[in-house]
Order: structure tokens, then sequence, then C-alpha cells
């Protein structure tokens, strides 16, 4: 079985294009159900397509992660600034330094 894949309008070059729809349409003559100006508004509508801008296609997923990034800071900003329910981890980290060093006297005593 034969496949024929087909370009997408962005792919072919548009004046290609058109040369290709004309000579398709010389071809078949259009008959009485065809509107007036049919093919004046397709080629109107196919040269005003928007064009893929590669620019485009990587700044708004730029922008995006610039906003998740800042929402990341504020929520840690936030966060650091709320206040510790926990306020004496001074004390008992002093407690713990004072506790180890005095703990390295009996430990050379089981030796």
């Amino acid at each position: 079985m034969l496949s024929v894949v087909w370009p997408t309008v962005a792919d072919m070059n548009l004046d290609e294009l058109q040369k290709k729809l004309l000579a398709a349409a010389r071809k078949n003559p259009p008959g009485d159900l065809v509107p007036y100006a049919f093919e004046q508004r397709i080629m109107a509508r196919l040269a005003r397509a928007p064009r893929l801008d590669e620019w485009t296609a990587w700044v708004r997923p730029l922008w995006y992660g610039a906003g998740v990034c800042v929402a990341v800071a504020v929520f840690m900003s936030v966060w650091s600034f709320e206040p510790d329910a926990d306020q004496d981890l001074a004390a008992y980290f002093s407690q713990d330094i004072e506790q180890t060093i005095l703990a390295s006297d009996d430990a050379e005593i089981l030796w």
C-alpha cells in the first residue's frame, strides 16, 4: 500500500504552494457550485497565515520558568522570615556541644 505524506503549509514555500494550487485548479475548472471569488479568499488566507517564529518558541517557556523562579524565591523569603516555634535552638546547640565535650572524658575511661 502506497501512503502519501502531505506537507503542511509551514513546511512548504508559499510561492510553491500557490503554483501547485493554481496548476490543480487549471486542470479542474470550477463548477456552478463554487462560490464567487472562492479562490481569491483561499489565496488571501494562505498569504496571511502566521509564520512560525523561533524566538517565540523559546521566549514563552523562558518567561514561564522565570515566573516559577520568582514564585519559589517569594515562598522561600516568606518561609525564612516566619518566626520559628523553637526559638531556643541556640541554647539547645550550646548544651549539646557542652555534653559532647564532657562526654569525651568519660569515653577515655571506658577504653
